[in-house]
């Protein structure tokens, strides 16, 4: 089974060339650089028109925190409905209390207000006090498909024992732990054959010139694309 390949668009051309080159699915953001915010409405509909693959649209609406107060989250749920209106493939969210543990009741507000959409725990995973703890809450959600984490760590690359044993947490379960952060063309295979993990998550990684505001760079995703076919051939 071939490694399923996530590839971070922030722009309609972004998201033409990443699928073009063979990810197999999207997701999308504006402000990269601040870890990725919720996009205008009409971005996310201009990419759900242009592409075929399924677009996971990330629901941040600042990045001061992953704790939000009422009216914050009033927004998300308010941006969760409009991702959903948009035709979107699922969201991409995560939310934390003050003992830096998840945010039960707000996650399973957001799962409500997400209906059928797929549900994406994003990377405040990697700040959550106890990362093996906060998966066990995870996989007691149903509606939460995919974890992203770097393994608490700035690079993922660095974090290779701690994905290998969260992979293998959540082996069975439905939900996949989504490797990202740091990933580049060079590495990817040996951290896929290491950790064993299902599918990972490129940003800058393929990107032109690995800058987070340069366009995605098609022959990189495509060379990856390669790479992860190979790997699951071996």
């Amino acid at each position: 089974m071939s490694v399923l390949l996530e590839v971070i668009a922030t722009t309609v051309a972004d998201a033409r060339l990443a699928a073009q080159a063979g990810a197999d699915r999207l997701e999308l953001v504006t402000a990269m650089g601040e870890g990725g915010l919720t996009p205008s409405i009409g971005l996310i509909e201009a990419v759900v028109d242009t592409v075929s693959i399924p677009v996971n649209v990330i629901v941040r609406p600042h990045s001061r925190s992953f704790v939000y107060d009422a009216d914050d989250f009033a927004v998300m749920l308010r941006d969760v409905s409009a991702v959903k209106a948009a035709g979107a493939n699922g969201v991409v969210i995560g939310m934390l209390n003050a003992n830096g543990e998840i945010d039960r009741e707000q996650l399973a507000r957001a799962i409500d207000a997400a209906g059928d959409l797929a549900i994406t725990f994003h990377r405040a995973f990697d700040e959550a006090r106890d990362q093996q703890k906060a998966l066990d809450v995870l996989l007691g959600f149903d509606a939460v498909t995919n974890v992203l984490t770097s393994g608490g760590k700035p690079s993922v690359l660095d974090a290779e024992a701690t994905i290998r044993e969260l992979a293998l947490q959540a082996a069975g379960s439905r939900c996949t732990v989504l490797a990202g952060a740091g990933l580049t063309v060079d590495a990817v295979a040996g951290f896929v054959s290491r950790t064993r993990v299902e599918a990972v998550h490129f940003g800058s990684g393929v990107r032109i010139g690995g800058s987070g505001l340069a366009p995605v760079d098609s022959a990189k995703v495509a060379q990856v694309r390669a790479l992860l076919d190979a790997e699951a051939k071996s």
